[in-house]
Parts: C-alpha cells; sequence; structure tokens
C-alpha cells in the first residue's frame, strides 16, 4: 500500500502524512540504530558517497534501485547507496532517531508534512540558493511541490512525489441509474443531486464515500471544498484560525446535506473498504488520486474527471513529498543535491513514472515523446496531470499541523455523523485550532 493504495506503492496514503508529526518526539530508544547514517569521503580515491533514505516497495523500490544503479555507473566518484527505512509512515522517527544517534542519512524520503518538523533540524541542507542555479530548472517543478518545499521562505526540500484528488466514478451505476456522468464543470449542487439519484437504501448503495475517522483522510477533502467556496484555512502568517467563515460553512453544510439529509455517503471508518464497495458497486463515486487507481478491479469500467466546483472553481488538493537534504560534509552534500536534482530531472523522472505510475514532477515531462508511453501505459492518470493545473494550495508547513488537522478532522467527523451543526463545530474547531496555535 502506498501514497497510491495498491501493489507496488509506497507505504501509506496522502492523507495520513500528517500523523507521523503528532508522535516524531517521542521516540523509543530501539528506533535509534533503524536509520542508517550518511556515506563518506573516500580519502584514497577522492571519491564521495552518500545515503539515501526511503520507504518504496515493490515496483517503486525496483525504479529508484535501477535509477541509483544508473547513476552510479555514470558518476562511479558520487556513489549512492539506497536504505528502506522501513517505510514512509516512520521515515520521520527515523530521521530524527538518526540525528540523536548521529547515524543520519544524506537524503530522506520525507511527507511533506513533516517538512516543518525537519527544517528545525541543524543539520538540514538549506536548498534556497541552490534551486536557483539555471540547471535545476525549479519553476518547472508543478506549484503543488514547490509550495510543499518551502516552510519560513527557506526551500527545504526537493519534490518527489506530487498527486492530487479527483473524481473517480462507475460508468455502470451512472447508467442503470440514468443518470448523466460527471462532467468536469459539475457543481456542487449538481454533484449533490447525482448522489441522491444513486443512492438506494434498501440495497445498502451510496453515491459517494468519505473516510470519516477524523484523521487526516477527513480532512483532505474538507480542505479542498474549502479553498473552492474561497476560504483558507490558517490566517496569512498562519497564527489564527481563518476556516470559521462562511466558505467554511458552506462546505460544513454540503457534507451535512448529503451526509444526514440525504444519507448518500458511505462514511468509511479508516479501514478503506470503500474501495471494496466502489468494486462490488455499492459505491458510485469516490474522490480520490492515482493511488487507488491499481485497486479498482478490471471488470470496473470507470472514469475521471476533475472534483465538482462551487461558483466555477474547482480546486483539488495535493500531497506532495519531498526529498530533503541532511549535511555530513560539503562534499557529501553537493553529491547528494546532484543526486537527487538529476533523479528529479524530467528526463529521469519520466522513466520513474512509467515504471510505477507515479505522477510527473515537472511540466516539462508533459511535453516529452515518452509522456505518450505513459499515457497509454496509464490512460485514467491523464485527468489527475491534468488536475494538477487546479492545485493552488498546499497544507501550511508548520509544526503544529497535526493539532490543526485533528481539530478539523473532528470537526467534520462530527458533522457528517450528525452530532453537530456545521456552525456549533466551526466554533469548536476554530477554538481548538486558537489554542494549538498559541502553544496552549
Amino acid at each position: 500500500m502506498s501514497p497510491h493504495a495498491g501493489p507496488g506503492r509506497l507505504c501509506a496514503s496522502p492523507w495520513r502524512r500528517a500523523a507521523t508529526l503528532a508522535v516524531a518526539g517521542v521516540l523509543a530508544a530501539g528506533v535509534l540504530a533503524a536509520c542508517g547514517g550518511g556515506g563518506g569521503n573516500n580519502s584514497s580515491g577522492g571519491s564521495t558517497s552518500i545515503v539515501v533514505s526511503h520507504g518504496y516497495t515493490d515496483v517503486e523500490a525496483k525504479a529508484l534501485q535501477d535509477a541509483a544503479n544508473t547513476w552510479n555507473q555514470q558518476n562511479p566518484d558520487k556513489k549512492v547507496t539506497l536504505q528502506f527505512n522501513g517505510g514512509n509512515d516512520s521515515a520521520l522517527q527515523k530521521t530524527l532517531a538518526g540525528f540523536t544517534a548521529g547515524n543520519f542519512p544524506d537524503v530522506a524520503y520525507e511527507y511533506g508534512s513533516s517538512a516543518a518538523q525537519l527544517a528545525r533540524q541543524p543539520k538540514l541542507v538549506d536548498l534556497t540558493d541552490k534551486v536557483k542555479d539555471p540547471s535545476v530548472d525549479w519553476n518547472d517543478f508543478f506549484l503543488s511541490g514547490r509550495e510543499a518545499a518551502m516552510v519560513d521562505g527557506k526551500v527545504v526540500g526537493v519534490p518527489a512525489l506530487i498527486d492530487n484528488l479527483s473524481l473517480v466514478y462507475n460508468k455502470k451505476m451512472f447508467a442503470d441509474a440514468g443518470v448523466a456522468p460527471p462532467t468536469p464543470d459539475w457543481t456542487w449542487a449538481d454533484f449533490r443531486a447525482a448522489a441522491k439519484k444513486l443512492t438506494d437504501p434498501s440495497t445498502r448503495t451510496y453515491g459517494w464515500a468519505y473516510v470519516n475517522d477524523g484523521s487526516e483522510d477527513t480532512v483532505w477533502r474538507y480542505l479542498a471544498m474549502l479553498w473552492q467556496a474561497g476560504g483558507e484555512l490558517l490566517n496569512a502568517d498562519n497564527t489564527a484560525p481563518a476556516f470559521d467563515s462562511a466558505a467554511g460553512k458552506a462546505a460544513l453544510q454540503q457534507l451535512y446535506d448529503m451526509g444526514v439529509v440525504d444519507k448518500s455517503v458511505y462514511l468509511d471508518n479508516g479501514n478503506g473498504n470503500y474501495l471494496n464497495l466502489f468494486n462490488s458497486g455499492k459505491i458510485a463515486m469516490l474522490w480520490t488520486g492515482p493511488w487507488d487507481l491499481s485497486s479498482i478491479n478490471s471488470d470496473i469500467s470507470y472514469g475521471v474527471t476533475y472534483l465538482p466546483g462551487y461558483n466555477g472553481n474547482h480546486q483539488t488538493i495535493s500531497g506532495p513529498d519531498l526529498y530533503m537534504l541532511f549535511d555530513h560534509s560539503t562534499a557529501q552534500s553537493n553529491a547528494a543535491f546532484d543526486f537527487v536534482t538529476w533523479l528529479t530531472s524530467a528526463k529521469e523522472h519520466i522513466k520513474f513514472a512509467i515504471a510505477t505510475g507515479d505522477l510527473p514532477l515537472r511540466t516539462s515531462e508533459t511535453k516529452l515523446p515518452e509522456y505518450q508511453t505513459f499515457l497509454k501505459k496509464f490512460p485514467a492518470e491523464k485527468v489527475f496531470v491534468a488536475n494538477l493545473n487546479n492545485v493552488k494550495h498546499v497544507r501550511p508547513n508548520i509544526p503544529q499541523y497535526a493539532e490543526v488537522s485533528s481539530a478539523i478532522g473532528t470537526m467534520v467527523q462530527s458533522v457528517l455523523l450528525g452530532k453537530s451543526s456545521p456552525d456549533d463545530a466551526l466554533s469548536q474547531a476554530s477554538s481548538q485550532v486558537t489554542s494549538a496555535l498559541a502553544g496552549s
């Protein structure tokens, strides 16, 4: 399972990436040896070696190893050694444990939600000036990746994975119900009406599914709706809540109307059963990303389109991951930067995308001839790539994000369960977020 669920992907879905923040400060002593140290300099030959820590499995692990092998053949004086960290869910804890033990890697694959935590580490390599080198072509990375790599005005990492939420729907269920399929211009009202028509309580069939365990998975979709309605999660300097607004209420009201009034939403408890139900024709629509596509049965005819919008705004959300660099020596830091920027270059990353189904990191990848090979192998991902242009925000890179997320998750959960009105839930969550940002 992965930030793309399904075989050959990473270890956890992107909405769970914030969960590691809450426990990052509590590290078991037994973990300290789990994260291997950096490479070093070979004094006899003058070569440099670096360690790259990652949580990839299956096809992604193979693709990364193939890339490292190619790099090592072409750069024998800058050898890369890959080290499996046990899974990306534990990447932050193991990296922090490595600082304590003095055996941290030169490069670590980290969830974007970990950036604020790691940005405070004195061993972090500040990439702000490095990415200005024209050869890096920093602005070629999709906006969401660049914004996820920024903390307090500094570039703290290089985009490693970019994704987004789109609307995936069962074509047969729409046809059987006599409902016109979704279009890129769908409104929230269109979405609600279709979900209601696709719901049949007698057969326990639902129009839509929402993971409602209060986790970041619950928060993930609400944020897209908040942004579509013109709202913001926090104020401009991330010191106060901003979601207790007309936009915040509009998004919660839509969830209340669909979940409580229409009862057209299957509330998943976080066990991922929504995919089984989608495969069995019991759920017509999902808001999900490319990570779930490989888990959809081959006999299911499905389509992908943009999220339904609010007043023409179809913003979505992305959960970018990063390669973050840590300083053992100038030579190693330079070698690490050279490797990471090579690995994420358009020419190299499109090979990785073709091997794994991960979306392109750069706009220029979509202009390469190999991009057509990618689309031929993964035709459903064409919409996800186009939908990257609808990513206008990323979640705030602040140390308190886990606490903010927890408050929002509880807010949404209570509304979908019918335990709180949108107004009451907003007020309660706003108070909690205010306390979290104040450090109380």
